[in-house]
């Protein structure tokens, strides 16, 4: 299974060191990928059986959009929000922090301002779109957007190749502790409720290998509980720290689970749902978490597509087996804070 280093991949982090995978009757090997476009290429090849990946891939990889065409579902929401629009220091501080004066500033520049994503098709297009529409900007004449791969978003800012970008914590406050950026805004305030990180699998996987796919959403939907709760941000943090983590300080990691921001420029902000694991309704694929994507990839509304990779049934059917399966005790004592957690 593969994900991209990010806090989202906290859950899968969890499923491994608490045993949940294996609790499932499953044998997990978790590959670090440097990027989603790698991880788009594994999933289509069957070098992976399965990812963490971001939300429209499902859909996207279903088209054949920028990939081969392959069936692609998820029976699984691994989390909400969690990114974060990031603007160059030098940039923002020609704006006096008053976004609204990238328009002027784009107006006495000869090329428009670069922008970076993660993805061509995810919630940070989305996300990015929106913000600079609010900032007066227009595409394609006042900014563009290039692929960057998290890991490698901080570099560029700081080489100057981009002026800014829409990425995954915890490279947002990476740019803002290292004095390259400033979180200009985040996911949650600019489509709140948007679906980020999905389990995504073939749908021959899930149609040939049914009692894995179902394992694998057992585990890591108790994974992504146990990460929601608040006792558990110390143990979630020390994972991520590691070096089969992130390999960041815990003051970068933090900001994204207590929702204690600094913004950079003197800004700080608390924002409670600024990355959400687990809750009501959140794991669920359900229509209205996903509703947003066909805007994203430029296609037409079709709720018939959007049902047919994003899995509630599948999802209900799994979490249905496990209240009437219950499965061996939990290790460390977790059985009452899933049960306290699990839908």
């Amino acid at each position: 299974m593969g994900y991209v280093p990010l806090i989202h991949a906290a859950p899968l982090l969890v499923a491994r060191e608490l045993g949940l995978f294996a609790r499932h009757g499953l044998q997990v090997r978790l590959t670090r990928e440097v990027g989603w476009a790698t991880v788009r290429e594994k999933i289509v090849s069957g070098e992976l059986d399965a990812a963490q990946t971001l939300a429209p891939m499902a859909v996207a990889m279903t088209l054949g959009l920028h990939s081969a065409r392959v069936d692609c579902l998820t029976g699984l929401i691994m989390n909400l929000h969690g990114n974060a629009v990031v603007i160059a220091q030098k940039l923002w501080a020609t704006t006096a922090g008053h976004p609204s004066q990238l328009a002027a500033i784009r107006a006495r520049r000869s090329e428009p301002l670069t922008l970076g994503v993660v993805y061509p098709h995810s919630a940070q297009c989305l996300v990015l779109h929106r913000w600079c529409r609010q900032a007066g900007l227009v595409p394609d004449r006042d900014y563009r957007l290039v692929v960057v791969p998290p890991p490698q978003m901080v570099a560029h800012l700081k080489g100057g190749h981009i002026d800014g970008c829409c990425v995954g914590e915890p490279w947002g406050s990476l740019a803002v502790r290292d004095g390259i950026g400033v979180i200009a805004a985040l996911s949650a305030d600019l489509a709140p409720g948007h679906a980020e990180k999905v389990l995504l699998v073939r749908h021959s996987f899930s149609q040939d290998r049914p009692d894995h796919h179902f394992a694998l959403i057992r585990a890591l939907h108790e994974a992504c509980a146990w990460c929601a709760a608040p006792d558990h941000r110390g143990d979630v943090l020390a994972l991520l720290a590691g070096r089969d983590g992130l390999s960041l300080p815990t003051d970068v990691l933090r900001p994204a689970l207590t929702g204690d921001f600094d913004l950079g420029a003197g800004r700080r902000r608390h924002h409670p749902d600024a990355l959400i694991f687990h809750g009501d309704g959140v794991n669920e694929p359900s229509f209205g978490r996903v509703a947003w994507i066909p805007e994203q990839l430029g296609i037409p509304s079709s709720p018939e597509l959007l049902h047919r990779s994003f899995r509630s049934d599948l999802f209900r059917t799994a979490i249905h087996a496990t209240s009437h399966n219950p499965q061996s005790p939990l290790p460390h004592a977790l059985d009452h804070e899933i049960a306290t957690c699990a839908v």
